[in-house]
C-alpha cells in the first residue's frame, strides 16, 4: 500500500474549495440532529479526492453542500473565491450548472432521449444556441468514447456505456469540479474499474474530481482520501 501523509486544514484563498467550519443541522421533531460538526478542509485545483465513511457519517450531507444542492446550518463553503454560503437559490442554480458536474449512482438519464440529447441537456438549461450544443455534445462524447453511440437511448446501451453518457453530461459544460457519487455502485466489478479507468484519464487531463465511495477499493484510485465519522473528519490522508 502507498505511504499516506496527514493533511491539515488550511485556509488558503487560492484554494478550489474551502470549507470552513462547516454545520449541517436538520430538525426532527424536537431534536436536532447535527449531520456535519464543524468540518474545514480545502480542495485545490486538480486534486483528486475520495471521501468515505460509513452510513451516517455525514459523507452524503457533504457531497450535497459541495455540490450546492443544500446549504450549510453554519460555516462557509467558497467555491472558487465565490462565498456560496451566502447565496440566494438563483446564484445556486447557475454554480451547479456551470460549476459542478454531477456524476450519480443511477445515471440519471431520460429513457426516450439519445445519448446526445442527454449530454445536451445542460446547455438547453443554460440557453446556449443548438449547433454550439451539438457540437460540444459530440465532443464530450469523443471524450469518453461513445462517439458511436450518440443515437443510441439508454436501453440500447450496457450499464458501463449509460455511465460514461452520465460522464459526458457531467463534462459538457466545462464545470471546475466533477462531483461523483458511488459512480461504479450500480455496475459489476469489471465495468466499475473501466469507469475508473476513465476518471484517471480525466484528472491526468486536468480535471477536479471529488468521488464519494464506501468501498476501498474505488477510492484507492483518488490520491487524497478524507473519511468522515459522526459529522467530523476522522482522516485526511494522501497517497505519494
Amino acid at each position: 500500500m502507498s505511504a499516506t501523509t496527514v493533511v491539515p486544514a488550511v485556509h488558503d484563498d487560492s484554494a478550489h474549495i474551502r470549507a470552513i467550519d462547516l454545520w449541517r443541522t436538520y430538525q426532527m421533531g424536537t431534536e436536532e440532529i447535527h449531520a456535519l460538526r464543524g468540518v474545514s478542509f480545502t480542495i485545490n485545483a486538480n486534486e483528486y479526492v475520495a471521501v468515505m465513511g460509513p452510513s451516517g457519517s455525514g459523507k452524503s450531507t457533504l457531497m450535497n453542500l459541495i455540490g450546492c444542492l443544500d446549504s450549510p446550518t453554519g460555516g462557509t463553503y467558497v467555491l472558487r473565491g465565490k462565498t456560496v454560503s451566502e447565496m440566494n437559490d438563483d446564484e445556486l442554480a447557475v454554480i451547479r450548472n456551470r460549476e459542478i458536474g454531477f456524476v450519480f449512482q443511477t445515471f440519471n438519464l431520460l429513457p426516450r432521449a439519445t445519448a446526445l440529447h442527454n449530454v445536451e441537456l445542460p446547455m438547453v438549461y443554460a440557453g446556449i444556441p443548438k449547433i454550439e450544443r451539438l457540437e460540444r455534445a459530440r465532443h464530450a462524447l469523443e471524450m469518453v468514447d461513445l462517439a458511436d453511440r450518440a443515437n443510441h437511448k439508454p436501453n440500447e446501451l450496457s450499464g458501463g456505456q449509460r455511465q460514461r453518457v452520465a460522464v459526458a453530461r457531467a463534462l459538457v459544460m466545462g464545470p471546475s469540479i466533477l462531483l461523483a457519487d458511488e459512480p461504479t455502485g450500480n455496475l459489476d466489478s469489471a465495468t466499475g474499474e473501466d469507469i475508473m479507468r476513465l476518471f484517471e484519464r480525466l484528472h491526468d487531463s486536468g480535471n477536479t474530481i471529488i468521488l464519494v465511495t464506501h468501498e476501498h477499493d474505488i477510492a484507492e484510485h483518488a490520491l487524497r482520501t478524507i473519511r468522515l465519522r459522526d459529522g467530523h473528519i476522522e482522516s485526511d490522508e494522501r497517497r505519494h
